[in-house]
């Protein structure tokens, strides 16, 4: 059978998608060992995890180009969930990062933005997941920003008020949060789950991992698997199990 003839047979298959949305912590989320990698292997067969972290990125920047990655064309029944994922520039001190720093106020209002958007376009508040900064480790984060001749410019405590206001924008929107700044401090040294005082650690990789398949798994575990398994293809006659 040609190509294009099977091609015109068969059903088009269009696989679902879970978009994670956000900053370094999401973009560097594939990598070994990854939250993003955890999630992509655990839904294979059942759904695409994109990739969509921009490193450096706040949510002043990431609202502005949210309706290009998730245009109001696509499908809205295809995403089957979005996490976003900001605060952790925001958050930055003004004086020291003013580039990344986002007020308060702001970071709420975007976020908010950005929920709204996604309703807009037809994906419902609970196919979305807001996720927290983590907490910020000051003293590890400070060896890196001396070793470039800054200053510390961040603050645990400044993020965690980023962090409340991620939260009530949930509450809010009606969509799920994952607090991750409340829930990696309810271990006594939290240090472990960061890399460098920012960023996640491979404890932290797979902290957030669990946390968030909690979540995801009852969204998603309707979903069925594509296509047969291969002991259930008729070998004598694959069309009829693969079209």
């Amino acid at each position: 059978m040609a190509l294009a003839e099977a091609g015109a047979r068969g059903r088009l298959l269009l696989w679902p998608r879970v978009v994670l949305f956000g900053d370094s912590i999401t973009e560097f989320s594939f990598q070994e060992d990854g939250w993003g990698a955890y999630l992509a292997e655990r839904l294979v067969r059942k759904c695409d995890v994109v990739n969509r972290g921009f490193s450096g990125y706040n949510t002043r920047w990431a609202k502005l180009i949210l309706p290009r990655l998730i245009p109001e064309s696509d499908s809205a029944e295809n995403t089957v969930a979005v996490t976003i994922f900001f605060g952790a520039n925001d958050s930055a001190l003004k004086d020291l990062n003013p580039k990344q720093h986002v007020p308060l106020e702001e970071y709420a209002a975007n976020l908010k933005a950005m929920v709204q958007y996604l309703k807009s376009v037809g994906i419902t508040e609970d196919r979305i997941i807001l996720i927290t900064p983590p907490p910020l480790q000051e003293s590890a984060w400070e060896k890196q920003c001396l070793a470039k001749g800054q200053r510390l410019n961040r603050r645990n405590a400044t993020t965690g008020e980023y962090a409340q206001a991620c939260a009530r924008v949930a509450q809010d929107c009606g969509t799920d949060v994952l607090d991750l700044w409340t829930l990696m401090q309810r271990k006594q040294d939290f240090s472990s789950y960061l890399s460098d005082g920012l960023h996640l650690s491979r404890e932290g990789n797979s902290f957030v991992a669990a946390q968030l398949w909690s979540r995801l798994d009852k969204k998603l575990s309707a979903l069925p698997s594509l296509l047969p398994y291969w002991r259930e293809v008729d070998h004598t006659q694959p069309e009829a199990s693969l079209l």
